[in-house]
């Protein structure tokens, strides 16, 4: 679940172990698809859920090899936000990065990490070096 920002916020926290990383604006994403971004040289996937709900992965699919997620297919399992690798088609919980459908391979997760979106509608990772 991405968490918001107070309105009188002009930027998210900051803090020594981690920064809030500006990504993009919530408009340059489009519902039920994913984009890739680069940040401090690692590609990570955003998607953003019919219920307006932001995902940050990794976008590295971990069976593959292939840096691909942003192009997965976007749906859900249960309860659970999920996207299939474009590749093999494991599905992943966009919330948790947990493998729910491992297509007989062995489980791998995703990295994921906190977003967060300002009242002004700019989307945030939460980063840290070496994350």
């Amino acid at each position: 679940m991405a968490a918001e920002l107070p309105l009188d916020s002009p930027a998210p926290p900051r803090s020594p172990l981690a920064v809030w990383v500006r990504v993009c604006a919530i408009t340059d994403l489009e519902p039920e698809r994913g984009l890739a971004a680069l940040i401090d040289g690692e590609q990570v996937a955003l998607f953003r859920t019919h219920d307006d709900r932001i995902h940050a992965v990794q976008q590295l699919d971990p069976y593959s090899g292939a840096h691909v997620m942003s192009r997965g297919i976007v749906g859900t399992k249960g309860d659970a936000p999920t996207v299939a690798s474009p590749m093999y088609k494991q599905v992943f919980d966009l919330r948790t990065g947990a493998c729910l459908e491992t297509q007989g391979k062995d489980e791998h997760r995703l990295q994921v990490w906190p977003v967060a979106v300002d009242a002004g509608g700019d989307v945030f990772i939460k980063w840290r070096a070496g994350s």
